[in-house]
């Protein structure tokens, strides 16, 4: 394999997380939407798509791996290659948690919401943001705006703490909406968690560019 072909493998990675991005985040949108409508069809899309996330996870890395079958990769181009397999990992996990909330969903199809979902579909925005971000600060390698995304993480862990009182507030001193106060409890951590898994993308592009393992989840 030549320089040439080697560098075109590689930005054939590039455009598979692009997809795969776009792809997860769109999975988060639709299993929020979901849950706000009680659509109970759109939930099971999200589940059934689930197996589209997963095949191209293993698609990005089969070729990670007959890229560095190929060639005597560069230190820096190991690098890329071993951040994209970790990436396709935290992207995978995104679609898990959207396919959770899905679930979620279709336990509360029919039931009469305790509260008018307000902060959910707001942590939503937020993390769907970060994806988008993340995902573009690793093509362009682009550190500053990973570590800016830091930043948007504890906006998401402020609100999660916000709501998470908020809720426990309902439990307290109505016991009948225990059960679906703790089931919008777990869509709010399954959100958090998908905040996390993004700070994992940028901890792995500040490596693939500058070789610093950071740990940003603090």
């Amino acid at each position: 394999m030549t320089r040439n072909s080697f560098d075109q493998g590689l930005q054939q990675l590039h455009n598979d997380i692009l997809r795969m991005g776009s792809i997860v985040e769109k999975q988060i949108y639709l299993s929020i939407e979901a849950l706000i409508n009680q659509d109970g069809e759109l939930a099971v899309k999200v589940e059934n798509d689930d197996d589209l996330v997963d095949a191209l996870q293993k698609e990005i890395e089969d070729k990670c791996v007959k890229l560095i079958a190929m060639q005597q990769p560069l230190a820096k181009d190991l690098r890329n290659i071993f951040t994209t397999i970790k990436l396709v990992t935290d992207l995978e996990r995104i679609a898990d948690h959207a396919v959770d909330i899905a679930r979620i969903t279709r336990r509360l199809i029919g039931k009469k919401y305790i509260k008018e979902l307000v902060d959910i579909p707001k942590m939503s925005t937020m993390v769907q943001e970060m994806i988008r971000m993340s995902i573009d600060a690793y093509v362009d390698g682009n550190v500053e705006k990973a570590y800016e995304i830091c930043k948007m993480d504890d906006e998401v862990d402020k609100l999660y703490k916000m709501v998470f009182i908020e809720l426990l507030e309902y439990m307290r001193k109505d016991s009948s909406t225990i059960q679906q106060a703790a089931e919008f409890l777990f869509v709010c951590k399954f959100l958090e968690r998908v905040a996390d898994h993004t700070t994992n993308i940028c901890e792995s592009t500040i490596y693939m560019v500058t070789g610093e393992q950071v740990d940003l989840n603090e």
